[in-house]
């Protein structure tokens, strides 16, 4: 008994910690930098038909006055990727001491 009650406290827990780090996941940035702002990304209409969404992860680099100086695809679909990168490229943070790296992660759900 107590066994089966161990086993379902340890299932319970990895529930949890799983539901967590899903929503953690859908975060948009994970920067020293705010976001000053955001343009969306539009859905590709590939995408729309096909019925895919998921997460798209951005590495942006920001020069000191906020505006994006490059960008890098880490991983997602490739069908979303070009849109994630036209639009973290539009994006603007706010001014800082000198040239920053961030990870962006955009959603995309299905439309």
């Amino acid at each position: 008994m107590r066994t089966r009650v161990l086993f379902m406290t340890v299932a319970l827990i990895a529930l949890l910690t799983s539901v967590a780090s899903t929503q953690t996941a859908s975060a948009q940035t994970n920067s020293e930098r705010k976001v000053a702002s955001r343009v969306a990304p539009s859905y590709p209409e590939l995408a729309k038909k096909m019925h895919i969404h998921g997460v798209v992860r951005v590495e942006a680099v920001v020069k000191a006055n906020g505006t994006v100086k490059s960008t890098r695809v880490l991983g997602g679909n490739p069908v979303l990727v070009d849109a994630a990168i036209e639009a973290v490229g539009k994006w603007k943070f706010e001014p800082g001491q000198s040239e920053t790296t961030e990870v962006v992660q955009l959603t995309f759900e299905g439309q």
